[in-house]
């Protein structure tokens, strides 16, 4: 079972949904980086439930610095959070043990684990793993801003209902864009257009009354990543990218730029062209490519969207199999469940973006980089 990813910066994660504690393992920072129990726990805030749109499991989330970190600064030494589980409910599970949920990875991980797996709320493949990368994502992100790099994600999409997207074209719009991600990582429900929430979170409850879930797309913005983070072909900043996010288990979609609008465009009108302007500093008219070109930063903002499938815990009645007896049966869920993890899910592929960029930074500018000043 591989569960790190990086080369520079190297993530791990551990732990189970119902198991005592979860955490993850940040190796490769540099000595030096502000770390604060505060910033830790206001990133959290933002993965845990808030309202009835969203699972009645609600873990306090807290959480233990057991390595790397001395005096408030990281040391080099690997950095390792421990957060404790304290809200299982794993008789939920117990009265359809054997059976395949549709949509999980039940079946996958019998299979490959031969039934020794933990199939506890989903045991190390559940969601509620992903508090670990906003936890040490949390270090990645202030090490980033030192640099004067921001990240934001918002719900582009949720249940039909459209938030606005980020405007993303030519150097006055790049400079708009940082004060979107600013107001963005300020809100616990993050959309741009603050009119569309509520319609959101309607159509979350509609789907939640008829036993249902609902899923959407989230957009995720890079400002100040600088030229020339990537490689071509298997290292690009896509395919490295690209990687962390399918590892979240719910985004089944990743586009960069206009990406799949490509499609329906002629060439002249999806070239970005190329402008200086008056500090001498080059940028692109439009941003079409997301920041990306031949699998390298290009300066402009890195934009790309994910498609993040509807929760697969539902309460209607749906076909399944036993795996135990072998035989076909159905299932209807009960227990606590997300109608939408749309919102929850913004921090994660924010600090998990943040963690990829740390990592692609290091192999260009060398492990201490981040730590030094400018």
């Amino acid at each position: 079972m591989s569960n790190s990813i990086g080369t520079n910066v190297v993530l791990t994660l551990f732990g189970e949904s119902h198991g005592e504690e979860i955490g993850a393992v940040l190796d490769g920072m540099p000595a030096g980086i502000e770390v604060s129990d505060e910033m830790i726990a206001a990133q959290l805030s933002k993965r845990r439930p808030q309202d009835a749109t969203e699972t009645a499991r609600v873990e306090p989330d807290e959480f233990r610095i057991v390595s790397g970190v001395f005096n408030g600064r990281t040391t080099g030494a690997p950095i390792c959070v421990i957060i404790e589980n304290s809200k299982q409910r794993s008789g939920d599970y117990e009265k359809n043990l054997g059976i395949a949920r549709p949509g999980h990875a039940d079946y996958v991980a019998h299979i490959k684990y031969g039934g020794y797996e933990d199939w506890r709320g989903g045991g190390h493949f559940s969601g509620r793993i992903t508090a670990g990368i906003v936890a040490v994502g949390a270090i990645a992100i202030k090490a980033l801003e030192l640099k004067g790099i921001r990240i934001g994600t918002h719900i582009l999409s949720c249940g039909g209902v459209n938030d606005s997207s980020f405007c993303i074209g030519g150097r006055m719009t790049s400079l708009a864009l940082a004060d979107d991600i600013e107001s963005i990582n300020s809100k616990l429900f993050p959309v741009l257009d603050d009119s569309v929430a509520d319609k959101m979170r309607s159509a979350i409850l509609e789907a939640k009354m008829s036993g249902d879930s609902v899923g959407g797309s989230v957009q995720t913005a890079i400002c100040g990543l600088p030229a020339g983070v990537g490689e071509p072909w298997f290292d690009s900043v896509e395919s490295v990218l690209s990687k962390a996010l399918f590892s979240i288990g719910g985004i089944k979609g990743v586009e960069f730029g206009a990406g799949f609008g490509f499609a329906s465009m002629r060439g002249s009108q999806a070239n970005d062209q190329w402008r200086i302007d008056d500090a001498g500093k080059a940028f692109t008219t439009t941003n079409n490519n997301g920041g990306i070109n031949g699998g390298i930063s290009n300066g402009m903002p890195i934009v790309f969207n994910c498609a993040v499938k509807p929760t697969p815990s539902i309460s209607q009645k749906q076909m399944s199999v036993n795996l135990l007896t072998g035989e076909n049966t159905e299932l209807s869920l009960v227990g606590r469940h997300d109608p939408a993890i749309i919102r929850r899910i913004c921090i994660v592929v924010t600090s998990l973006s943040a963690i990829v960029m740390c990592d692609m930074l290091g192999h260009l500018y060398g492990s201490n980089y981040l730590a030094a000043e400018d």
